[in-house]
């Protein structure tokens, strides 16, 4: 301990998302730590948000990483986490530990897209009482039971021990496989790419929508289609139009990962790289698909002239009406909404992509050791 009765835990974090939960944890932490410890036990912790995932996502070369960068400072026990979905031995890590050196990794995407931050906080909290636990007694092992088992488990994705090689820095690992284990780290990545900041992201395309929108609402070549199609084909105009709007997004802003590995594990990781993206964009892009029929819903009530429309489409204008015409025109106005996307910067939708939040962390590295080089 660095002093009588206090223990300084360390939750260092990648930046975004990490920082943010980190930041939440750390508010309530030392409180609950002490709660469960001996009378008399404090807990100081800070939190430090810099990119230790840069680079690799071997979980071997991480713990050593944490490890150095515990030991340059004045920490007992270092709680790293990620955003990164890592892989051990094919199968999707969840938590490495470390009890001889005070060491634990976590990788948040295991821990599922539903009430992140109360897992997050319970592994956490579970994670510090066993490390801080085994420095107490000397015995820099693990526990013959396993409590951190707890936080993760769950009827969708059971958790359990995966390997560890003799020669690593953790001495206990917990990892999810199956199908069920990469549907949970899946969901976990969308939510941690937080779909709903893409939709501010896209002011221009929505722009561009609500124009196309505005327009085609007025139109009575419009207003004879719509009356013209039926529910199916309103289906595969709405499916046409926002898989274009995803697809023009990801090709524009160069969303789709590419591996220049070849393992298994680099193949794997790329496919959850790029699910994630999909979905994500996915969700934002529907999210305004939704807007868009709202609002021309709004603006069709507003403008359209019921009996010049029974002239053109000989149906009179009813609920069910002005529903369709809005249904369709958001379909072409998503269309429109692709083009004016084209007009976004890369920055707007970057978050979308892990790769790329993956090149920024690394850019921050390396401009963080050149600072170093010129001081």
């Amino acid at each position: 301990m660095s002093s009588a009765g206090v223990t300084v835990v360390a939750l260092l974090a990648d930046p975004d998302a990490p920082t943010e939960i980190a930041q939440r944890i750390a508010r309530v932490l030392p409180t609950r730590l002490a709660d469960e410890s001996a009378p008399g036990r404090r807990f100081d912790v800070e939190v430090v948000s810099e990119p230790f995932t840069a680079g690799t996502e071997d979980p071997p070369t991480l713990m050593r990483r944490i490890m150095d960068r515990g030991r340059s400072e004045d920490w007992d026990i270092v709680v790293a986490l990620t955003d990164l979905p890592l892989h051990s031995h094919g199968r999707k890590l969840v938590v490495d530990l470390s009890h001889e050196h005070g060491l634990a990794l976590l990788s948040l995407p295991s821990l599922g897209g539903l009430r992140l931050q109360t897992r997050a906080r319970r592994a956490v909290e579970e994670a510090v009482l066993g490390l801080a636990g085994s420095r107490a007694t000397g015995a820099g092992e693990p526990p013959q039971c396993h409590p951190l088992l707890g936080p993760f488990v769950s009827r969708l994705a059971p958790v359990h021990l995966g390997p560890v090689e003799e020669e690593e820095t953790a001495d206990l690992r917990y990892v999810v496989s199956g199908p069920r284990g990469y549907l949970r780290v899946l969901i976990g990545m969308v939510r941690a790419n937080r779909p709903w900041r893409l939709v501010p992201g896209l002011s221009k395309a929505l722009a561009a929508a609500l124009a196309t929108g505005a327009a085609a609402t007025v139109n009575s070549t419009i207003w004879s289609l719509a009356e013209s199609l039926s529910v199916p084909r309103l289906v595969i105009a709405m499916v046409g139009s926002v898989g274009l709007m995803i697809g023009w997004l990801i090709v524009d802003a160069q969303l789709w990962h590419r591996s220049a590995e070849v393992s298994p594990e680099a193949r794997q990781r790329a496919r959850l790289y790029n699910a994630s993206t999909v979905m994500t964009v996915g969700i934002g892009v529907l999210v305004c698909y939704g807007g868009l029929i709202v609002i021309n819903l709004v603006w069709a009530l507003f403008i359209i002239n019921g009996e010049v429309f029974a002239s053109v489409t000989r149906s009179p204008l009813q609920a069910a009406e002005y529903l369709t015409l809005s249904w369709f025109v958001a379909s072409v106005a998503t269309v429109g909404g692709a083009l004016g996307s084209g007009l976004e910067s890369d920055e707007a939708i970057r978050a979308a992509a892990y790769s790329k939040r993956e090149q920024e962390r690394l850019h921050m590295l390396q401009d963080d050791h050149g600072d170093q080089l010129v001081t």
